[in-house]
């Protein structure tokens, strides 16, 4: 049976390499990756300022509450121009993709309808941040990949050879840039005879939402925990395949949540990003590396444990995954596949009752250690309940199956010595 399973995925591990190697996917997750630092700076600031107006910290309140609005509030801007600019780069070896970012951006903009006011005009907030986010994917992909196939077919101004490769790229990117910017205005027009008003009304109403509420969901993120985990057990990359089709829902509701925290509004979303990060931190493998270090009797796991122990403390768990080993290694198949799963269950039901505070959406730097990573969560609850499920429901889920492996090792160590 074993072996039919392990042969059933191995004819399956092409596809999804194809998939987790698929050039959209690839600009997707690292358009959303980029954002992080804006994004954690922003978490930051949107935590001290809270603490600011309550202390009374006018000054400190205000600029942290600037700080948030041009980053996370932001965000659909930085992605507009990340995404047409990995797109490029993803189909173009000698593109940078900064051209192509340039302009998604300026069509990215030329959709969004601005405000009047005497003075002048502006640009409303309104969807420049979460609301945004979605419409500005498919704007840098749209614009990202018009640019390549116009800079592949050779839609552009060529530059005599002596013309510094600075001066060059801006005339190749002439072309591109007035076609695809006139197919914007267009598209913006078009909009405003619809009942919608705007390209963004419309992707929110038709895509972004109906997205929120099926990937947005606990039971989603729970199936997405096990798929994640069950092709990464047949050795195939699940975060690479799986997270960057759900990342942008996630991280949106997260943005919510912190929009929602800043104002001292009850939060709208009980899982993200954040709640996803922190509950399945260290792939839970955290207990399986404790048990190690303390209960195992076989020298292989035990000297793998204190090998694997600092750096699992950190959320770094690629010694115990690849010295076990967890892949394709049938011994741990149940803990190693459902674990993530039974730990974002628990804390939703945690959350659903009132025990542990709902995360306010700040997103954490990768590395920080466990309970720290956890404080950005904005609650010692949430503290509280990560040090519970990794130092006490981990290893409990681990035991039976670590227990029977190392009793095999032991034998195996002992019937060496024999030999």
């Amino acid at each position: 049976m074993k072996d039919k399973i392990t042969n059933f995925f191995q004819k399956l591990q092409p596809k999804f390499a194809k998939v987790g190697n698929n050039k959209y996917l690839q600009a997707i997750m690292g358009a959303m990756m980029a954002t992080l630092g804006p994004m954690i700076l922003g978490s930051m600031a949107t935590l001290i300022s809270v603490y600011a107006n309550q202390w009374h910290w006018t000054k400190v309140a205000t600029i942290c509450g600037n700080v948030n609005v041009v980053t996370i509030g932001c965000i659909a801007i930085y992605v507009a121009f990340l995404m047409g600019k990995n797109v490029a780069s993803q189909f173009l070896n000698d593109d940078d993709g900064m051209a192509a970012g340039i302009i998604s951006l300026m069509s990215f903009l030329i959709i969004t309808p601005l405000g009047k006011i005497k003075t002048g005009a502006f640009i409303p907030s309104t969807w420049l941040g979460a609301s945004g986010l979605f419409s500005a994917m498919i704007v840098g992909i749209i614009a990202g990949r018009a640019y390549v196939y116009m800079k592949e077919h050779h839609w552009t101004i060529k530059m005599p050879a002596g013309v510094p490769p600075m001066v060059s790229n801006v005339f190749a990117s002439l072309i591109p840039s007035l076609i695809i910017g006139t197919f914007f205005v267009l598209v913006a027009l078009v909009f405003t005879l619809t009942p919608f008003g705007s390209f963004h009304q419309m992707i929110y109403t038709f895509i972004q939402v109906p997205l929120k509420n099926i990937g947005g969901s606990l039971w989603a993120m729970i199936f997405i925990c096990f798929l994640e985990q069950l092709v990464w057990f047949f050795g195939i990359h699940g975060t690479n395949v799986i997270i960057p089709i759900v990342m942008p829902i996630w991280m949106s509701m997260d943005m919510q949540n912190l929009s929602a925290y800043q104002a001292g509004k009850p939060l709208p979303n009980m899982i993200g990003y954040a709640f996803f990060n922190v509950v399945t931190w260290s792939g839970t493998a955290l207990g399986l590396i404790l048990l190690m270090v303390f209960f195992a009797k076989s020298k292989r796991y035990k000297t793998l444990g204190k090998l694997a122990l600092v750096p699992g403390l950190f959320g770094i768990t690629e010694p115990v995954i690849f010295g076990t080993p967890l892949v394709l290694n049938f011994d741990f198949f149940v803990p190693f596949v459902f674990n993530n799963a039974i730990f974002v269950a628990v804390a939703a039901l945690l959350t659903k009752i009132g025990v542990v505070a709902r995360f306010c959406g700040a997103q954490s730097v990768f590395g920080l250690p466990i309970g720290i990573i956890a404080s950005c969560g904005g609650s010692v609850s949430i503290i509280i309940m990560q040090l519970v499920l990794q130092l006490v429901l981990s290893p409990l889920l681990w035991y039976p199956w670590f227990k029977r492996a190392d009793r095999k090792a032991l034998t195996q160590e002992q019937q060496s010595v024999e030999a």
